[in-house]
């Protein structure tokens, strides 16, 4: 992989982990307030497809940084936020499902913060 575009797929999955974060306060905090839920937006299958999306992005930008600057903990960090993940995917609505969520995207984005700043530093 080209050594430019791995700092571009990190600042993508970033954006897509804030989104991600967004997604899990807003349908929280909507949930809670107005009781409303069934949306496709809110719907379980749009973690599914979410997973789907950060599993390879997370694979290119991070196993492409890290062969370029040669630390690999932020694949480690970026793995267990994926497994946190997955493990939200499995649970049922509700708090824990939040939890996991949260912090599986919490931690794929600092792997991917990570990634650039190494990158940026191996130049």
């Amino acid at each position: 992989m080209p050594r430019r575009l791995s700092p571009l797929i990190d600042r993508i999955a970033i954006g897509l982990s804030g989104l991600c974060l967004l997604h899990c306060l807003a349908g929280a905090v909507l949930i809670a307030v107005l009781s409303v839920s069934g949306t496709a937006f809110w719907g379980h299958d749009v973690h599914q497809i979410g997973l789907l999306v950060a599993l390879p992005l997370a694979a290119a930008g991070l196993v492409g940084g890290a062969l370029s600057h040669g630390r690999w903990q932020a694949v480690a960090l970026g793995c267990f936020g994926l497994g946190a993940m997955t493990a939200a995917l499995m649970s049922v609505h509700g708090g824990r499902e939040i939890a996991l969520t949260i912090l599986g995207v919490v931690l794929v984005a600092i792997a991917h913060a990570l990634n650039m700043k190494w990158a940026r530093q191996a130049r």
